[in-house]
């Protein structure tokens, strides 16, 4: 079934590195009223080691952690109903099957493509040594838990490799993994740093401390300037924030300066996400605000009409303590709302000067996007002629 699903195995390790940023984003967030959770550790970082002779490679965060309750919560229904229930949805048919990766939030669950067994260490960020959780599952619709003690805050995921997976114990290829899908991840993805060989005995007799090294840049990739930005990375950036396996159809990455200043990111995807129809759905684009992430799915910066697009809006007009509703009663808020549907309905325009991407769009969306005119009328004329491409297309 994760072969059907995942045609690219290595994709496993771009979804361990997402989840543990988004942990440390959270840690970085609930930090700004409650320093003390960073428990005298403020340098936030994902670390990945491997055993070639245990056939392991573990992935660990300083980031928020969890608690016993929300490893029940995101892993054990995973592990236990999600694993019946998503094998029991299955088509056999890897486009409409791959829908359901969202609908189950099996970006954890891409571990057992590789692994007969994962175990979990991990511990809230503020909680006692001894509040620690090992959770365990071999991907087989069961899991155990238990109590443990853990030092640090954070999560410590260990992969044991199945047979003929062991490729993936390796610097090299871990290395290269990371370059290729997570170098756009915001904080260092640091790994054991190689030595070289010395013909110095006593160097080699010294029991020195463990060395690590960022192998990724560590720039959050909407900050960098267009030109530098490559399309792999603008395409690997937006499978990180969507969870989506597909390439978008197409982005924009635009910097605001003036009264109102922000950067955004926003990204059309190439087919509809599962629940598109389902207008109470969570939806909305990744908040930051002076580069801190603030919030997932803030539904605030973009009318119902356009709930498929993805992407980013960093801002540096709201306050870092905004909560959603702060975020009702802002003017700038409107402000932004505003420049961004424009800005989005800008991109449409110029997809459909592309006849193919934008006969692809308008069988996903162009429905959906008919909504806008009766909803949206300060951009009722733009909006009826973007839809009017999905009525008549081409002529």
């Amino acid at each position: 079934m994760v072969h059907s699903l995942y045609s690219n195995k290595e994709i496993f390790l771009r979804e361990l590195i997402s989840n543990a940023s988004d942990a440390a984003e959270k840690l970085r967030f609930e930090a700004l009223e409650k320093s003390e959770l960073y428990e005298g550790d403020s340098e936030l970082t994902i670390r990945i080691s491997f055993d070639k002779d245990a056939k392991t490679v573990t992935i660990e965060d300083n980031g928020i952690g969890m608690s016993r309750d929300e490893v029940i919560d995101h892993l054990g229904t995973i592990a236990k109903s999600g694993t019946a229930s998503f094998l029991s949805n299955l088509t056999g048919d890897q486009s409409k099957d791959s829908q359901l990766i969202g609908q189950f939030g099996v970006g954890f669950y891409s571990a057992f493509i590789v692994a007969d067994q994962v175990d979990v260490f991990t511990r809230r960020a503020g909680a006692a040594i001894t509040d620690a959780v090992h959770w365990s599952s071999r991907g087989e619709g069961e899991f155990t838990i238990a109590s443990t003690e853990k030092a640090g805050r954070g999560t410590r995921i260990v992969l044991h490799l199945k047979e003929g997976e062991e490729e993936f114990a390796d610097s090299w290829r871990l290395r290269s993994l990371v370059r290729k899908y997570s170098d756009h991840i915001a904080f260092p993805v640091l790994m054991l740093k190689e030595a070289l060989p010395s013909d110095d005995e006593e160097a080699k007799e010294e029991k020195a401390a463990p060395e690590y090294e960022a192998v990724n840049s560590a720039t959050a990739l909407w900050t960098r300037s267009k030109g530098d930005v490559k399309d792999e990375e603008y395409q690997e950036f937006y499978k990180h924030v969507s969870h989506d396996y597909a390439d978008p159809l197409t982005w924009a990455h635009n910097k605001v300066e003036g009264s109102l200043e922000y950067t955004s990111l926003l990204y059309v995807p190439e087919r509809a996400p599962f629940d598109l129809w389902n207008r109470e759905a969570p939806r909305g684009l990744k908040l930051y605000v002076q580069r801190v992430f603030i919030m997932d799915q803030a539904d605030q910066f973009l009318p119902l009409y356009l709930r498929f697009i993805k992407g980013v809006v960093d801002s540096n007009n709201l306050s870092l303590n905004v909560s959603r509703e702060i975020l009702q009663k802002d003017p700038s808020v409107d402000k932004l709302r505003s420049a961004l549907t424009k800005r989005v309905l800008d991109m449409l325009s110029k997809l459909a000067k592309d006849s193919d991407k934008y006969t692809t769009f308008w069988k996903e969306f162009g429905q959906v996007l008919k909504e806008g005119p009766a909803e949206d009328y300060a951009n009722k004329e733009k909006n009826t002629q973007v839809a009017a491409f999905c009525v008549y297309p081409y002529g």
